[in-house]
């Protein structure tokens, strides 16, 4: 059975194909156990800045009958704090652990990148694409030149595998994947939230504090689906946005995925996803007679 689940991405290996997303839970490291032992294939952390940030204040999340839409604001403790946590995590668990990296300049993002590898992530993530903080994610790497700047910066200060998480927003999401893999990145995760807002029509005004968030959940899956399609031929891809079943896992699969995320449908099912996926996808890899490797990218063939 496990064999039919293990497939590899950006170098890592994976004992599925299931992969928490950044973002969506803390650094502790006990609830980073929690992820594996529900039967994740690898773990992302929150992407974690050179100093510790405290977010926006509530409200910061709006549920929709299609997905969620939030303007966390990248609350986290820091690198420094970060650290002492990771080690304590990394004794703990076994699966691959890829580190979110952020900052407001190239340079900010390769120290975090720099001391995440360091405290023993097997892999940096990093974030160039989120679409509410001013200054961070998607205005330092939201177009080509500027992603290749920011990937070639921080290729030059680690040795691990190298991810690029990048944004929707853009008439032409491979120049994106491209200008990353150019710049030394090993794979690309497809795709982080959309920017979005939601007004309350009684009061009159946007819900959110920061008044614009990044939309995810089901309502952006045929966005990632599209995405992962267009960026597989260049790079290894984890197709990430709005997985709630294993039919989703698979599609991203079909699309050319070879690892896949898992976020929103934490918040709103909790951790037993993971087991819920795995345990239709694999129902469904006997029935077809195929392994994960082997699903990967069987949707292109026609």
């Amino acid at each position: 059975m496990e064999a039919l689940l293990e497939t590899e991405v950006a170098g890592l290996k994976l004992r599925n194909p299931l992969v928490l997303a950044s973002g969506i839970l803390g650094n502790n490291p006990s609830l980073l156990k929690r992820v594996e032992q529900a039967g994740a294939g690898a773990l992302t952390t929150k992407t974690i800045l050179p100093e510790p940030t405290r977010g926006y204040d509530n409200p910061v999340v709006v549920e929709l009958p299609f997905g969620l839409i939030n303007a966390m604001g990248l609350p986290n403790p820091g690198i420094k704090e970060f650290e002492r946590e990771l080690a304590e995590a990394r004794s703990e668990i076994s699966i691959p652990i890829i580190g979110s990296a952020g900052g407001g300049t190239p340079e900010e993002v390769a120290y975090v990148a720099g001391r995440l590898q360091d405290a023993g992530v097997d892999a940096v993530e990093i974030n160039a694409s989120c679409p509410h903080v001013k200054g961070h994610g998607l205005e330092i790497g939201g177009t080509p030149d500027s992603l290749e700047e920011l990937v070639a910066v921080v290729r030059r200060s680690i040795r691990i595998p190298l991810l690029v998480k990048l944004t929707p927003m853009t008439s032409d999401i491979r120049s994106l994947g491209e200008a990353a893999v150019r710049a030394g990145a090993d794979g690309l995760t497809a795709i982080n939230t959309l920017r979005a807002m939601y007004i309350d029509v009684d009061a009159m005004v946007p819900v959110l504090s920061n008044k614009v968030g990044g939309l995810s959940g089901p309502a952006i899956r045929p966005v990632a689906v599209r995405s992962v399609y267009e960026l597989a031929p260049i790079s290894d891809v984890i197709g990430t946005g709005g997985v709630e079943s294993w039919r989703d896992a698979a599609e991203m699969l079909l699309a050319g995925a070879k690892a896949v995320g898992v976020g929103t449908a934490i918040m709103t099912r909790g951790l037993e996803v993971f087991g819920e996926i795995l345990n239709g996808l694999s129902n469904y890899l006997e029935r077809k007679n195929l392994s994960v490797r082997e699903l990967i990218g069987r949707g292109r063939d026609t």
